[in-house]
């Protein structure tokens, strides 16, 4: 049974499951819960430090969440809670991660990664938030941390070849984000900061954000700020080409943030810093709005539960 097989027949057999989308506010520290047209929304967490990365473990009963906590201090944190916002615990203290951005669970492995974006990092800890680790490191210190081009923000995997893809998002505006992969675990006899198996994927985006990875068409979705025509979209590239091409399927975004795929309704949906959430088919057609200026938006994450 292929992956694509075996993820189809858990959908399937869980007839009675609804799909849900989880929503986080930035400015109002919020976690929203709804049906995937925004209905049925209700507010299950308060209180969060800048949410930014969300992710859902639907069979576990549990949604996990990224706080930025304050860009200029080491404060960030990540914190579970069941689907309806109940039994909150912090699992990676503020501290343990600098300002974490986008957030993906990996069930089969029992990994969190998460893009570190003032921490230079790409990290991972087990479910329990225990045995953090880096990755990645693209720089240390004050003087790089200046340096935009070296924030990682977004992050999946590849569970099939073993890859770990990342964004650096780069200046505002300044068309030097980045799109880098390299394996899951670091070469042995390396380190995060000086492995020799990143590989630069794609160079001069305008300021890449979220991934999503369909392992099935082995292709590769991700949200871009900055200015049009290559900004504020969202595009995707096939991640077995020999040279990457990015095609753009959503334009005209507000700040282009979370992204999540739902892969077996052929759609996705986007947010925006506007406070926008959009759904569309994943050639980028049928392109709708679910919500419109509702705060700042940041991660989003659809399951079914």
């Amino acid at each position: 049974m292929t992956v694509l097989q075996a993820e189809k027949t858990t959908v399937s057999s869980g007839a009675a499951h609804s799909g849900r989308l989880f929503l986080l506010e930035l400015n109002a520290g919020r976690i929203h819960s709804m049906n995937a047209d925004g209905s049925d929304r209700k507010v299950i967490v308060t209180d969060c430090q800048f949410p930014d990365g969300i992710a859902v473990d639907a069979a576990a009963g549990n949604i996990y969440w990224t706080n930025m906590g304050v860009p200029s201090l080491n404060d960030g944190s990540i914190e579970r809670a069941d689907l309806d916002g109940t039994n909150r615990k912090v699992i990676v203290a503020p501290g343990g991660t600098y300002t974490p951005k986008q957030l993906h669970l990996d069930k089969p492995s029992g990994k969190l990664y998460w893009g570190d974006r003032e921490g230079m990092r790409v990290m991972r800890a087990n479910l329990d938030g225990s045995q953090i680790e880096t990755l990645v490191e693209t720089g240390r210190g004050d003087l790089d941390r200046r340096d935009q081009a070296r924030w990682c923000v977004g992050v999946t995997i590849d569970p099939v070849r073993q890859q770990i893809y990342w964004t650096q998002k780069g200046p505002t505006k300044g068309n030097r984000g980045r799109l880098c992969r390299a394996g899951i675990e670091i070469p042995r006899g390396q380190t995060g900061a000086n492995r020799s198996d990143i590989e630069l994927l794609l160079d001069h985006l305008p300021e890449p954000i979220d991934l999503e990875l369909d392992i099935g068409r082995r292709t590769l979705y991700w949200t871009d700020r900055g200015d049009p025509p290559r900004g504020n979209t969202v595009s995707r590239a096939s991640i077995d080409a020999k040279v990457l091409s990015a095609e753009i399927v959503v334009k005209h975004l507000m700040e282009g943030i979370g992204l999540s795929l739902d892969l077996w309704r052929d759609r996705m949906f986007v947010t925006d810093f506007a406070g926008s959430l959009y759904s569309a088919r994943l050639d980028g057609s049928e392109e709708r709005t679910i919500l419109a200026a509702q705060g700042n938006l940041t991660g989003v994450a659809y399951a079914e539960v």
